[in-house]
Order: C-alpha cells, then structure tokens, then sequence
C-alpha cells in the first residue's frame, strides 16, 4: 500500500469516531456509569464472538424467520437484510450468489457464507454458476440466527469479506426437541410463449436432545420444484427476403437483445425439474466443564432434467425445432441449422458431502482456545447435456458429460483469545492461523448417447488448485471509559498450481496445456475507532485493506456455456481493496436508526467481460485486471416498534452506491466508440431498499406486507448493455411480499404468504418468478 493511499484513508472522516460493538441491536449494554461494555474481538466462528467484530452487520432470528418470511430455502432468510441481494432463479436453484451494497451477483468469492463455521462459499471459482454457495446444505428450520457483516474491517477473516460475511448459526437442543414442516408453492408464469403454472414443495424434519454431556441434532429435509424458463432462446432477425418457395414458421416472437440489436425469441430453455434430499448430524460432547467437542455432517443429493419449448409451429400446426434447409419466418429468411442449435436438453446427478471436527474451550480465565477443521467433497457431480438435434434428443443421441467429481476444498483454524483487564488499560486480543486448499476439477467428455451412454473421448479439461495460508491478530484496546481502538492485521501466503488445460479444435485435434504456478503474499492492516457518544449513540470509523487472491476457476477454468466461451487467464493478480466506514448508530428501546458511509478503492479489480472477438466465431468471456474501481455510498437502516398502534412493527432499509470504473488499461472495445472509463462498475445498482411492515394484534397471528426494490444494473464494462428489460439484460424492479401466520396451539402453526404480489415481470439475466402463492404447516414438539 502506498503512503498516499494510506495517508488518505487514514485522514478521511470515516475513521473519527467508532461505536462500542457495531452490531446486532442486543450487543450494545452499557454500565450504569455509561461506560462501554468489555469487548471481547475473536475469529471464533460464533454468535457471542462475532458480535464484538469491528464491523458492522444485521441479523435476523429464527423467530423472525418463521413470522415474516415465506421462506422454502435458506436463502429466503436473508431476502430482506439491508444491500443483500441472493440471485434464485427459482425454488431449488443450485446457481444462487449474493450480492452485496459493493459487490455483484456475480462475484460470489467476494463474500463468505458459513454454517457452523463450515464454510459453503465455494470459493474455487468467482461467478454465479459452478462458484454459487452450497446453501442447500442448510434447511430454514435449522436456522437458530442469520448474521451479515459488512466490509473487511475483521482481521479475522480473509479477503473474500470484503464484500459481506453470512454466517449461519443451527440450532443445538438443551433438551428433547423437534419440529416438521411442509410447505408448497405454486407460481403462475406467463411470458412471451410460456404461460404455465410451475409448483414446490418441502419437507423438513429436525430432533435434537441433550442427555447429559452429549447433545445431538438432526436435520432431514427433501425439495421438489419446478422452474419457470431460465433461458429464451433467440436468433439474430435476418434482414434477407425469403424464398417463396421456402417453408413459413409462424410463433417467433420480435424483440431486442440487451445492446439493443433485434432478435427473434423462439423458444424458453432449461425448464426444470429438481429433487434434492439432504441430511446432517450434528454432535456436541463435553469433554470437562471447560472443552467441548463437535461433529458435524451433512450430505446432500440432487437429481435434475432440463429441457426446452419451442414457440415455433410448421403450417401444420405441429412444433418446429430447426432442421435443414432455409426457412420463412415474418417474411425474411432463416437457416433451419441456426434455429435448430439452441435447442437441448441436459440432467444433472449431484452427491456432495461435508464434515467439520472443532474442539472449544471456555475456561474463565484469560486464555480461551479454538480448533475447527472443515472438509467440503464433490462425490458425485455429472451434468449431461445433448448436442444432437432437437426433439429426437430429448430421448438421447450425441451429448456431452461434465464431471466436477473431485472438487473439493478443506480448511483448518486455529484461534486463541487473551482478555486480561488491568487497571490502566483494557485489551482483548485475538490471533489465529489460517490454512485452505481448493481443488478444481471439470473434464468434459463427448459421448454417444447423452442419456445412457458412458464418457468416450475427452473434449477439455480445466483442473488446478490453490492453497493459502495466513496468520492474523487483533487487538481490541480500550483506551478510554467511551472509546475503544480496534486494531489488526492478516498477513497471507497464497499459491495456485498443478493448472492444466486442454480443448478440442473442430478437426478433433486436442491442444493441451501445463499452466504456470503463480505465487502470491501480502499483508492487510485493520483499524476501526469506536466512541460511545451517549448511552443512546454510538459512531463508528473502520479502515481496511483486503486482498482478494484470485481463486482456482478464474485461472484455470475454460467452459462454453450456451453461445459464450469462457477463456481462462492463469496471469490473473490479486484484488487490491481498501475500504472504510463511517457508521453513526442511535437506539432505544423501541428501535434504532443507523446510517453508514462507505467507500471502496479496488485496484485489479478482477471483472469478467464479454466481448466478440475477430477471428472467434462465439462469444469470449474473460476475466481481467481492471486497474482501478471506486464504489462510494450511504446506507440507511431503521426499525421502529409500536408505530402508531401496539404490536405494528416498521423496518426497512435504503442504500445508495456510485459505483465507477476508473481507470482500465485492458479494455477490448465492444463496438466504436465505446469506453468503460466512468461507467459504472457492473452488477452495482444505484439504489437498493427494503421495507417490512408486521402487525401482531394477538400472540397466535402475525401479518406482514414487506417489498424489494433495486435500479437496474449493468452487465458490461462499458454499458452498452442499454436494454435492460429483455433475456440477459438487468432490470431494476419493486417486488412485494405477503404473509399470515396462524399458531393454533403450543405446537401447530400454519401460514399462508404471497411473493411477488404485484406480480412483477422481470430480468436479472434470467426472468425471475411472478406471482407465487405459499402454504405451510408446521408442528414443533
């Protein structure tokens, strides 16, 4: 870091003055002196820890959850925390990232999402498909606390915080418990030629009991959903006159491509059926009154078939799907070859499993120690996709097979923490040694039958691996009854290896190659000033630089999805950011109000890019260096009880980012003209907000009307993506959100909600469900 940039960040405002805690509204008790409370700064993945982090964040309870949310998935959990945005095409989806007030959706390696400590962030790749979190891995019912920390000011974590950290808190039982629950959703869905209605449902089932030193708990839950369109398929509109002899195709419907260029939608792809079951034990042993034990293990298991409509028809009236020859449609002339290569059908078989073993004291004493071993394994992963024409292979044919079987990543901690007050000064200081190792595997292979057949011939390959490690310290200093100096610093030794490539020319000629190994360190300062103004005020400043090495994927991973070809880059450099925070925070007993000013500098900033190239025939997906970002902004969060009337609670949230490209070296243009200085920073909306409004006239029913609202986004370096409001582009939208809550005794409750009640028809990339009815029931023993 250069002394002018750290003069700068330092002598900003933001780093002024602090708050005590900076989190969660229950971590803020005072002394009837007005002194603050002592701190205890830990990277010991728990709830009490967490809430002396230097940073700050927002929670949700499993209370919270069950009253206000129709939530069929964990991730439904966070949908309405403050600049979160969790990108679910639909109920079951496996390609779900989050997006954070600075981060996009598809930047899923600059946030972390934990369970138990176990991380499900799957940090070897930086996207939203095969680096999506492993959220399934946790069912709503488990849920005990959702907590969301916002920016890399905790030495604690590594550089992928800098967007947020979620970590999700199960429940552990201190006597016989349990519950079950089933639930269903049916969504209406109507759009271009689709109008269909695509149902869910879940069943989940929990027990847990404590029996003297030993605690267990157990989780089984099973989903089956069906998706909306993910894809629409289209074709470039042909500016050629038809034969008259040529076959008409009715049914294309016109329309404009993001950037604006005319198409023809001809079809929905990837309409979708998924099952999945999943399961976990948790076990937790007393080894003496100040160690404890705990196991964890989850499986998780999913099978999926995919396949398309077309909204073409011959004169006949039967469905067309291409074929050979050229064709009329609206006039102008098609080839029946390039209509026919959208068309496809794939199935995919997953079996994922994962472990943790952490050992924990909680002596009284000054010293407390953790271990935590995670270990997180691709058993089973095959994607099957056909290649051969459209409707026959839907029942088989040429295809081919994706194994990700052996992808997997392990991590190990070891954490300490000391708080010993004095008479003159108070430290908590907190340490910890970091080690993980990624691993990426993705051979494709070609196969005869997509549906039955065995791999045949290798088409590519990317493989490769990262391995980090890291030592980090923090100390919480309070230098006065009213202020408290938190102060750190993470120092990390990164490498990626063992990187190798291989594709297939159209002659069958297979190219491969050893990619170079690349090493990487560095050294990230942490410094965050608190100040308890009055008992009721809190501020705080934060200052911290994160590096965010690049993960196995955006090396190493080449992958054509759809028409796009995605290119690896083994040169890739680490993001560089330095980020900090003012947040001022008042409360009372009946609700607070916080507001937060942020700003982040990324330098490197890895971005992937699209752009058609000469001499390549599809579509090139890369990610670059982009030298430098600049994302500056306001967030608002408030809550309120009793509004006007006993039990009518008011919360929502309102975030405002300016978010600009500032300087790229390497930008390959998309058309003349075009430049991406100054443009805003992709997948970065303006403004973003939440509203949430429960009444509780009664203990049995509970009543909640919340909405959603994000500007558009864009999706190009240069935004020339200037048509949002059609496939692949990024709408902005105002979503709202229903539900009652009905407990009928101590142990049943049911619930009935709508989502998107407005109805709201919209594209983030994908189109996004509409109307979507739920029901639930649910028994707690």
């Amino acid at each position: 870091m250069s002394n002018n940039t750290t003069t700068r960040f330092l002598t900003m405002p933001l780093l002024a003055v602090v708050t005590a805690s900076g989190v969660a509204p229950l971590a803020h008790a005072q002394d009837p002196d007005g002194e603050l409370p002592s701190v205890l700064v830990s990277g010991t993945r728990g709830y009490a820890q967490r809430n002396q982090l230097p940073v700050a964040s927002e929670s949700v309870t499993a209370e919270d959850i069950a009253e206000t949310t129709n939530a069929v998935t964990v991730e439904d959990a966070l949908k309405y925390l403050p600049s979160v945005l969790i990108r679910r095409r639909y109920i079951g989806d496996t390609q779900a990232p989050m997006a954070t007030r600075t981060t996009g959706i598809n930047a899923s390696a600059r946030s972390l999402i934990y369970a138990d400590g176990i991380l499900l962030s799957t940090l070897v790749n930086n996207n939203n498909q095969n680096g999506s979190p492993q959220w399934f891995m946790v069912a709503p019912d488990e849920i005990e606390r959702v907590d969301v920390l916002y920016g890399p000011f905790a030495a604690a974590f590594p550089g992928n915080s800098y967007g947020a950290v979620t970590e999700i808190a199960t429940r552990m039982p201190r006597k016989f418990e349990g519950s079950a629950r089933l639930s269903s959703t049916s969504q209406r869905f109507s759009q271009y030629g689709t109008s269909d209605r695509y149902p869910a449902v879940q069943a989940n089932v929990n027990v847990g009991n404590r029996s003297g030193k030993l605690s267990w708990w157990v989780s089984v839950n099973h989903l089956s959903s069906f998706s909306q369109p993910v894809t629409y398929l289209t074709v470039n509109q042909s500016s050629t006159n038809a034969a008259a002899t040529a076959p008409v195709i009715a049914g294309a419907f016109t329309d404009r491509n993001r950037t604006g260029a005319p198409v023809l939608v001809i079809g929905a792809g990837n309409l979708t059926h998924t099952a999945q079951d999943a399961a976990k034990i948790k076990l937790a042993y007393d080894i003496s009154p100040s160690l404890v034990a705990t196991y964890t293990l989850g499986t998780w298991q999913n099978t999926a078939q995919a396949g398309s409509q077309s909204y073409l028809s011959t004169s006949a009236a039967a469905p067309y799907f291409g074929g050979s020859g050229t064709v009329n449609i609206g006039g102008k002339a098609y080839s029946a070859g390039t209509i026919s290569s959208p068309f496809s059908s794939n199935s995919t078989k997953q079996e994922h499993w994962m472990q943790a073993l952490s050992a924990k004291t909680r002596h009284e004493g000054p010293w407390n120690w953790e271990a935590v071993a995670t270990w997180f394994n691709y058993q089973t992963d095959l994607t099957r996709t056909s290649t051969g024409p459209y409707p026959d292979a839907q029942h088989g044919g040429p295809g081919r097979i994706a194994d990700a079987a052996g992808t997997r990543w392990n991590t190990v901690d070891l954490n300490g923490t000391w708080d010993q007050p004095s008479d003159a000064a108070r430290h908590a200081v907190s340490f910890g040694v970091h080690d993980d190792h990624y691993f990426l595997a993705s051979p494709v292979y070609n196969t005869s039958d997509w549906v039955r057949s065995d791999k045949g011939a290798l088409f590519s390959d990317s493989r490769g691996k990262t391995h980090t490690r890291a030592l980090w310290i923090q100390d919480a200093w309070q230098i006065a009854p009213s202020i408290l100096a938190t102060i750190g610093g993470r120092y990390e030794w990164w490498r990626a290896y063992d990187g190798f490539n291989l594709a297939t020319a159209s002659n069958g000629t297979s190219f491969p190659l050893t990619q170079p190994d690349v090493e990487r360190n560095g050294f990230s300062p942490k410094l965050s000033i608190t100040w308890q103004a009055t008992p009721g005020w809190n501020v705080r400043g934060s200052y911290g630089r994160a590096l965010r090495f690049p993960t196995v994927g955006e090396l190493y991973q080449n992958i054509q999805t759809g028409q796009t070809f995605t290119q690896a880059n083994p040169f890739l450099k680490p993001e560089d950011v330095h980020s900090a925070e003012l947040a001022v925070e008042c409360k009372s007993s009946t609700g607070r109000l916080r507001v937060s000013f942020f700003e982040e500098h990324v330098s490197n900033a890895l971005i992937s890019q699209t752009s058609t190239l000469p001499g390549v025939a599809v579509p090139v997906s890369f990610v670059q260096n982009v030298d430098k970002t600049r994302q500056r902004g306001v967030e608002l969060v408030a809550e309120q009880r009793s509004v006007l009337v006993q039990g009518l609670d008011l919360n929502g949230s309102v975030t405002y980012v300016d978010a600009r490209i500032k300087q790229n070296s390497g930008y390959v243009p998309t058309m003349p003209g075009a430049t991406s200085i100054g443009k805003r920073t992709p997948y970065v909306p303006e403004w973003r907000a939440t509203a949430m409004a429960t009444y509780r006239p009664s203990d049995r029913w509970t009543y909640t009307l919340a909405a959603r609202y994000s500007t558009r986004q864009y999706a190009t370096v240069d935004n020339t993506d200037i048509n949002p409001a059609t496939y692949q582009g990024f709408q902005s939208y105002f979503v709202m959100d229903a539900r009652v809550r009905y407990k009928l005794d101590r142990y049943w409750s049911a619930a009935a909600g709508i989502d998107n009640l407005n109805n709201k028809s919209y594209f983030l990339f994908h189109p996004f469900p509409q109307r979507t009815l739920f029901a639930e029931l649910r028994y707690d023993f």
